[in-house]
Formats: structure tokens, sequence, C-alpha cells
């Protein structure tokens, strides 16, 4: 497993371009960033990166990019983001990244928020949404540059920007302004998905991510110079830790994703060490196993379960910091190569030494599912504002379902409601002003209230109960975590996504969304012809059997929290459709209102409590 690298200055005195400096100098031959061209893969090694970010650097300058001014980027996970980025952040400049699926009046809010000059876009779609702020008398953005040149028309192209920096005479003044960085300069302006309410700026130091970076690195024993599957959005803390940061730390290797629904693809090909997910991501790929599974014969559908049990029972184990008996270390063994490892290997998954998820609670029977493939996912926990990690599980020490212990050099307390406060320098200094100042979100002690709920066990592992906003508070005065409810009837394959509804109301409606995967597999193992989602949601068998699973998950819930009543829809929530943020969780005001008319049905006739 991996040793550390050596730290090109003291921890505290760590910059960005500090660490891209090292890895060209001492780990040059390296490759550093690869994404896909036609059939293969282009790769740049770590020497090649510099060279890149100075060329670039030069050009953003010569555009006229400032030290300590906020540049936009929207483009998706491909080189010209990822070196753009670093660049920037070499001239001293602030990169911001906004959301590929941000609606025109949201990119309008950060431009003028930010006060950015210049933003750097993908192509036309991007576009679309972004020249009229030219002309907006509110919005300060002056000049846009577009990544591919055929979609560019009048504006600067990236293309030509990369040549303009490529002029030998501008190489001294990279030199000069990657040396002037500080560790307690911004590195960036992360604004928040926004679930609810306009997104927050969330301005973070060299120092907060570098603290992070080596904090988080200390806790993940990894494979040197592992490789990392970079498909979330770079405006996203998690993607920009895992997909920039810490490459440039451990001089990883970062395969770019550009499209995310293609990255079970990629895993197949690339077969990682690591691969984190949000809670969505693994449950749709356990959705994918399940569907083959069901379309075995029943022997080889008996070995694998055997297998499962034996692996599970072995994390079990584990779990509990036991060692593991002899004789199941050894049928495990047998089993992962004969039985688990050749199924794993048709996704990609059978190299995992490390596998996480965060951002939203982790539902407990996909991490179960997981561990009986031998697959343990490390559950984290963190916040933009906290620079990523708080919490995380390890190796040496988990729970599954838990999100772990806090990382080196963070304090934790929960309130009397349950809200988990944090202190520590990877705290953030405070949410950006539209005047360029900072605000402070901590108390006079150093508290940063996270709006999380949790609850700590006697071994010191966080468990996340749901966010203090997002809590159903019924007529009679019950606190409800909507999340538990809606984890809880997930559990049956059917169903795919849910939202509980009854704030201020006297019982709990739910709107229920069909497993696009599952769902027919299902259907064609119980003889229903194939059918579109809309007929799937309105036959019904498969009613039948959602209503028998709400009721199965009612049995698992105590009075107040269970649903009386629910709805059935076939289209599946997605960030495009608006339902979703780009990190894939609920947004529950956006659902409230567009199926408003669906949730007031349900509580339109009289419910009699029995």
């Amino acid at each position: 497993m991996t040793t550390k690298l050596r730290l090109p200055a003291p921890l505290d005195e760590l910059t960005l371009p500090a660490l891209l400096a090292r890895n060209a100098a001492e780990h040059a031959d390296l490759p550093a960033l690869s994404w896909r061209e036609g059939a293969g893969w282009s790769t740049l090694s770590w020497s090649d990166v510099r060279r890149e970010v100075a060329v670039l650097a030069s050009g953003y300058a010569a555009l006229g990019v400032e030290r300590g001014e906020h540049v936009l980027l929207m483009m998706g996970n491909r080189p010209e983001h990822w070196l753009t980025d670093l660049a920037l952040v070499h001239l001293g400049a602030v990169p911001v990244t906004v959301y590929g699926t941000s609606a025109p009046e949201q990119i309008a809010h950060i431009a003028r928020h930010s006060r950015a000059r210049f933003a750097v876009i993908e192509g036309a779609r991007e576009l679309a949404r972004w020249e009229p702020l030219l002309d907006d008398p509110e919005v300060p953005l002056e000049r846009l540059v577009v990544a591919e040149a055929a979609e560019a028309g009048s504006h600067r192209t990236y293309g030509s920007l990369h040549a303009s920096g490529a002029r030998p005479h501008r190489s001294e003044a990279f030199e000069k302004a990657s040396r002037e960085i500080r560790p307690e300069d911004p590195l960036t302006v992360v604004y928040t998905s926004g679930t609810t309410g306009d997104p927050k700026g969330v301005r973070l130091t060299h120092r907060n991510i570098m603290l992070q970076a080596v904090r988080l690195d200390r806790r993940v024993d990894l494979p040197e110079h592992a490789e990392h599957v970079c498909y979330l959005p770079f405006a996203h803390i998690a993607e920009r830790v895992l997909g920039i940061y810490l490459p440039l730390l451990r001089a990883a290797h970062v395969r770019l994703c550009a499209d995310p629904a293609a990255v079970a693809a990629a895993v197949r090909e690339l077969h990682p060490v690591q691969f984190f997910g949000v809670p969505r991501v693994w449950e749709k790929l356990a959705a994918s196993v399940r569907a083959v599974l069901g379309r075995l014969p029943e022997e080889q559908r008996r070995a694998i379960e055997a297998a499962n049990d034996l692996a599970r029972s072995r994390a079990a184990h584990r779990e509990r910091g036991e060692e593991v008996p002899a004789a199941l270390e050894a049928s495990y063994a047998v089993a992962k190569d004969r039985v688990l490892d050749p199924l794993l290997s048709l996704a990609g998954l059978d190299r995992l030494v490390w596998t996480a998820s965060a951002t939203a609670p982790m539902p407990i029977d996909v991490v179960r599912f997981w561990a009986g493939w031998g697959v343990t996912i490390m559950d984290a926990w963190g916040l933009t504002e906290t620079s990523g990690v708080c919490t995380v599980n390890s190796p040496d020490g988990f729970r599954l379902g838990s999100v772990g212990r806090p990382i080196e050099g963070l304090e934790l307390r929960l309130g009397a409601d349950g809200e988990i406060f944090m202190r520590g320098e990877t705290v953030f200094g405070g949410y950006l002003l539209p005047d360029g100042s900072v605000e402070s979100a901590c108390d006079g002690e150093g508290w940063f209230a996270t709006g999380d709920i949790g609850r700590f066990d006697e071994d010191g592992f966080l468990w996340l109960t749901d966010r203090k906003k997002e809590l159903i508070i019924t007529s009679n005065g019950k606190n409800v975590s909507p999340a538990l409810v809606e984890n809880t009837v997930k559990e049956h394959p059917l169903i795919g996504q849910a939202l509980v509804h009854g704030d201020g109301r006297s019982y709990l409606v739910a709107l229920l969304v069909l497993d696009p995967e599952l769902a027919p597999a299902w259907a064609a193992a119980h003889g229903i012809e194939t059918a579109t989602p809309a007929e799937l949601a309105a036959h019904p068998a498969v009613r039948e059997e959602v209503a028998r699973a709400v009721e199965a998950a009612n049995t698992r819930l105590n009075r107040t929290e269970q649903i009386k009543r629910h709805r059935l829809l076939a289209e599946e929530w997605s960030p495009e459709s608006g339902e979703l943020t780009p990190s894939l969780k609920l947004r529950r005001r956006v659902i409230r209102e567009k199926y408003g008319a669906l949730i007031e049905g349900l509580y339109e006739e009289p419910y009699e409590a029995s």
C-alpha cells in the first residue's frame, strides 16, 4: 500500500502550486491526466501538465485575468476544465465551477454575486444561457472563452488562448505568480447546490484544502499513484477534492469521464482500485446487479447467495474489530476467487481496495448488499463549508450505516436537538458577499452549525439522522426523519426513488418512483409483457406490489413515521428535470411544488386512524 509522498513544504505553508512543481520534478513521467479521444485515451504526464498549466496561465493573464478575481467555469469533466482550474490557481485567480445543469437565473445569480468578468464555457448548449448575461447591466461579465472552437462564433476560443500563452517570454511571469501564492489565499469558491434558496458562495483557502487532503490521505490507504475515475461535477466539493486536490497530493492518475452516464462503462474498462459514488450511484449499480441476478439459473443464484453470506459474515467480524476466524477466511477466499470476483470483473469492480460514498444518508440495505460482494463502502460525511470530509469510515475502523469518526484536527459536538456543530482549520472562513468580502458563519467560539442531525455511538462513530431543515414536524408536534422513511420503503426493488411529505399534517404521504432498471425485470418475472414506464406504473399487479412494499416498510416504522397514502409515478427524477441537485440529492421544495396537486389529493379524503 501507499507510502506517503514527500511534502514540498510544511503542512501549514503548503499550496497547490508547490505540489504541482514537486510532481513535475519528482514524478515527471508518471501519468497525471487522461481523457477519452475516439476509441482510446490521451494522457498527459505530470511534467506535461505543468507545462500546459504554465501556457494556459500565461494565456489567461494576457486575456486580462488578474490575481484575486473570480473566473467562472462551466464545462464537463474534460481536460480544458481541469487544466484551466489549475492555471487560474497559479495566477492567483479563483476558479468557480458552475453546475452544467444550472438554469439561466441560477447562472445569472452566481455571475452577479461573484462579480466575475470572465467565464470559460464548453459549447453551444452553454452559450445559449451565458450570452444574454453579456448585455445584462446588473452582471459584470465581459468575456466568454469557449472550449469547442466550432461553436464559439465571435467569442474567444480556448485554442487561441492557449496559443497566445505559448510565447516564451511569458513563462517568467507564470513562475513569479506561482511563487507568490500564500496558504491563506483563496483557492476556490464553491457555490452550494441550492436544495433551498439561492446558492451560497463558500470560499476555501489553500490551507483549508491542503489540510483536508493530507488528513484524509492519512485515513485512506491506497496503492501509490492509484487511478481515480473522475465523473462527478467539479462544482461539487467531493470531486474537487477527489479529482483535483488529492491527485495533486498523491501524484495520482485522473481519468476524466466526460459523460456521467458512461461511468459504468469506464469502470468496466479500467477496473479501478478506488471508486467514489454518491448514494444514488451505488443504488443504481446495485439495481443493475440485482437485475442480472434475477435472470440467472436458480443453481447459480444459490451459489452466489452462499458466497454473499460468507462475505457479509466476514465483514461483520471486521466491523466489530474481531479477527476473522481462519475457517471463515479460507471459505471466503475460495468463494471470492471462484464466485464473486468473476462476476465483479464483468462490472470492473474486482480490483477495488477503497470504495466510498457521501453527500446523503446511504440506505443500509444497499450497504449490506455490497458487503455481500466483499465491497465495503466506507461512508463519509462532510460539507462544502468544511472543505469536504469531516468524518470517515476506514478499513481499520468502520460501522456499516454510520459515517465514521472525525478526521484529525476537527472537533464535533451535538446541540440539544442533535444538530452537529464543528470547528477546526478545515472549516471555511465564511460565505462570500456580493461586495467581495466574507461573512463568518461560525459563532464566537468558532463553532459552525452544520444543519445535520446525528448521534454518536459508544465507539465514537457518527450516525446521521437527517437535515435539520428537512425534518418533518407533524401537526401533533412529532419529528420525523424523511430520509429514514424513504430509505426504508426504497428497500423494495420496484421502488427507485421516494419523497415523504407531512409537515404540519396529521399523517405522512409519499410520492414513489419506479426503478427504471428493476421494474421491467420484475414485470417480466411476473408474466407482465414489456411496457412503458407509464404502463407499468398503472398496471394493477405493479400497484398491488408497491402497496405491499409500503405496508411492509410501515411494519418497521413507528406510528408517526408510517406512510398512510402514496402515489406511484413513472418518470425518474433527475437533475435535468429539476427534482434532483447535480449531486443527486432530492430538491424537496421543487418536487413539492411540481407535484403539489398530487400531494394535496392524497390528503383530500379523510384518513381514519386505526
